[in-house]
């Protein structure tokens, strides 16, 4: 098992529409809508301890089998900086090992192993996915779309890198909602294949505010996601 404590500090590049790891905005505190109270502070460790033991050697089996090239050895870290608010995002410390970070509000608020091991195993579908590596691309595509477009005409220095900025931002947007699906599928598979009901753990998406379909959000509509991990696992 590798996961420790401490806070993280990230060091690969994350591009989902935040300046550093893949992750949401911090989520604010719904009604619970789920068949599970809220866990003590002593329940939630033993709940994260025992799920990280078992979902762990599926995922890093799942992603030696369909990114053979990847470097599969997880790294589950819990993230205690203060304030950091609900949360999970997969990022790459600086030599280039996955890591899976989840933050202490998090811990808390998932109500029951099942959710706990969706979430995790869908932030470890991003990294088998590479993600990471497409945004970067769909990044640096925009980037050079939008700094060449002002370029041409013939705006500032200033103008050509704040248009340079923009349009890595929407580049890296670009693909956001679709990463996110593919993950809720794949992940899905991992939780399952570990022994959890991932459609149940999916439900936690029901406690969260849902975001709808915006112009450019990064995350699609909880229906569409709770219908991507019905159809990933039968269910």
């Amino acid at each position: 098992m590798r996961w420790t404590g401490g806070a993280l500090i990230a060091a690969g590049l994350a591009l989902a529409g935040c300046a550093a790891p893949m992750q949401a905005p911090p989520r604010p505190q719904v009604p619970v809508a789920n068949d599970s109270p809220a866990l003590s502070a002593e329940a939630a460790v033993r709940q994260f301890t025992s799920v990280v033991r078992t979902v762990e050697p599926v995922a890093e089996r799942n992603c030696r089998t369909t990114a053979p090239a990847a470097d599969c050895d997880f790294q589950i870290v819990v993230d205690d900086r203060p304030g950091q608010g609900v949360n999970a995002f997969q990022t790459l410390d600086s030599t280039g090992r996955p890591v899976l970070a989840f933050t202490l509000g998090l811990i808390a608020d998932v109500r029951n192993p099942d959710e706990l091991a969706f979430v995790m195993s869908h932030e470890a579908a991003h990294h088998i996915l590479a993600h990471l590596d497409r945004q970067r691309v769909n990044a640096t595509a925009g980037a050079e779309v939008f700094g060449g477009w002002a370029a041409a005409t013939g705006v500032s220095g200033a103008g050509v890198e704040l248009a340079t900025r923009i349009g890595a931002a929407l580049g890296a947007r670009s693909y956001s909602k679709q990463f996110e699906l593919e993950a809720d599928a794949l992940g899905a598979r991992i939780a399952q294949s570990a022994g959890y009901d991932a459609v149940r753990g999916a439900r936690y998406f029901t406690r969260i505010p849902d975001p709808g379909d915006r112009f450019l959000g990064t995350h699609p509509p909880n229906g569409d996601r709770m219908e991507t991990v019905r159809r990933a696992v039968g269910g």
